[in-house]
C-alpha cells in the first residue's frame, strides 16, 4: 500500500574540489511504495535570476531587472532503495536532468537544455562513478548521502557529495 507523509527536507549538493555549491530547504512529500523503496517528491523554489550561481569570492554579480529570465518551479523526484537512487528534475522550461546513482557503478548522469537551436535538442550524457550510497531510515528515510564522481569520457568533472535530510 503506498502511504505519503508532507516533511521538511534539507537538499544540498556539494563539490570537493570546485566551488559549487546547493542548498534548498522545503517541504517534500515522502512516498512509502515497500518497506525499503521511496519516493521523495518536491518543489524547489523558484531563483530568481542568475544571482543563484555567484561566487562569494568573486565580484558580485550586478543586473538590472530586466535581464531576470522567468523561471518556473522544478520539480526535483527522488526514487530511493538501500542499493540506488534515481533523482530527476523537471520543469523549469530551461534545462532538466536526470542522475542514476548505485554504489561501485558507472552510472548515467543525462542533462536536456530545451534549446532548439543545440545539437541533439540539448542533450548531454556524463558517467558517474558512486563511491558511497548511505541511507538511513527507520522506518522512513531520514538521511541519504551520495559520494560520487563525475566524468565525461576520461576526464573527470569533479567530485560531488548529495546529502538529503528528512525531519521527522
Amino acid at each position: 500500500m503506498l502511504t505519503h507523509h508532507r516533511k521538511p527536507i534539507c537538499l544540498s549538493l556539494v563539490a570537493l574540489d570546485l566551488p559549487v555549491w546547493s542548498v534548498v530547504e522545503t517541504a517534500a512529500t515522502v512516498y512509502e511504495k515497500t518497506p525499503n523503496q521511496f519516493h521523495v517528491l518536491l518543489t524547489e523554489p523558484i531563483m530568481q535570476g542568475d544571482r543563484a550561481f555567484s561566487h562569494p569570492l568573486t565580484q558580485p554579480f550586478q543586473t538590472d531587472e530586466t535581464s531576470f529570465r522567468p523561471h518556473s518551479p522544478r520539480l526535483l523526484w527522488l526514487e530511493i532503495s538501500p542499493y540506488r537512487v534515481i533523482m530527476t528534475m523537471q520543469g523549469n522550461g530551461i534545462s532538466s536532468y536526470r542522475h542514476y546513482w548505485e554504489q561501485g557503478v558507472y552510472g548515467i548522469s543525462r542533462y536536456w537544455l530545451q534549446d532548439p537551436d543545440l545539437p541533439q535538442n540539448g542533450q548531454l550524457r556524463l558517467r558517474n562513478y558512486t563511491r558511497s550510497l548511505l541511507l538511513f531510515n527507520n522506518p522512513t528515510p531520514q538521511h541519504l548521502r551520495i559520494e560520487y564522481e563525475l566524468w565525461a569520457e576520461n576526464l573527470q568533472m569533479g567530485r560531488y557529495v548529495l546529502d538529503l535530510e528528512i525531519q521527522h
